[in-house]
């Protein structure tokens, strides 16, 4: 007989751009948050509630190691080659996190995770 491991854990994510700071639930409750950078003045990152529809690996270029990409056309959740940008208002929409931080959440989010922007 032959069992295999599932993770029954939801997850969610709730990005408050003006702290500059990514949350994510496991089932409902605070399970950790990570610094990010977000949109400057002129392209802001939206508000909404949105989901991951997509996920690449070392998609190259300003995007760091990986890439979650939003329902939001053109916006992502993804890593850096400019570390020192997180915790600034300075990317084109998406959220930035430091590499090490976008590899933890890119292997616990599936595609579907609910992400919220306020």
């Amino acid at each position: 007989m032959y069992y295999y491991w599932r993770s029954t854990s939801t997850y969610s994510i709730a990005i408050h751009t003006t702290a500059r700071t990514l949350t994510l639930y496991r089932n409902g409750q605070w399970f950790k948050s990570y610094p990010v950078a977000v949109g400057k003045s002129a392209t802001p990152t939206p508000k909404g509630t949105f989901k991951i529809v997509n996920k690449s690996i070392n998609p190259g270029g300003p995007f760091g190691v990986r890439w979650m990409g939003l329902s939001k056309p053109h916006i992502g959740i993804h890593g850096t080659n400019n570390p020192s940008s997180i915790g600034k208002f300075i990317s084109n929409g998406c959220i930035r996190m430091h590499n090490k931080d976008v590899i933890e959440l890119y292997n616990l989010v599936p595609i579907g995770t609910t992400v919220k922007i306020v």
